[in-house]
C-alpha cells in the first residue's frame, strides 16, 4: 500500500507546484504533512498539533487511520510469508 497515494486519492493531502513548491499539504491549507510528523516527534505531539491546527482534526485522524491500516497490512503480509 502506497500511503502517499492513498492520502492523495482520499483528498486528505495534495501536491501542487503553486502551493508550497509541490510539498504535500493538507487539502485546502498550506500546512505541510511533514509538519504533522514533526509535531508527533516533538514533546507535545498530537495535543499541540490539535491546539495549533484545530481545523485539521479530521484530516489528522484520517492520516493516522491510513498509516495504521498500512502497518496492519504489512504485518499480515510479513506473517503470511513467515508461516
Amino acid at each position: 500500500m502506497d500511503i502517499q497515494k492513498v492520502l492523495c486519492d482520499r483528498r486528505i493531502i495534495s501536491s501542487n507546484p503553486d502551493i508550497m513548491s509541490v510539498t504535500h499539504v493538507f487539502v485546502g491549507t498550506r500546512v505541510p504533512l511533514q509538519t504533522f510528523f514533526d509535531y508527533l516527534e516533538g514533546e507535545a505531539g498530537l495535543t499541540e498539533f490539535l491546539e495549533d491546527f484545530p481545523h485539521l482534526q479530521t484530516q489528522m485522524l484520517q492520516v493516522l487511520e491510513v498509516i495504521a491500516k498500512a502497518m496492519l497490512n504489512q504485518e499480515q503480509i510479513t506473517y503470511a510469508h513467515s508461516a
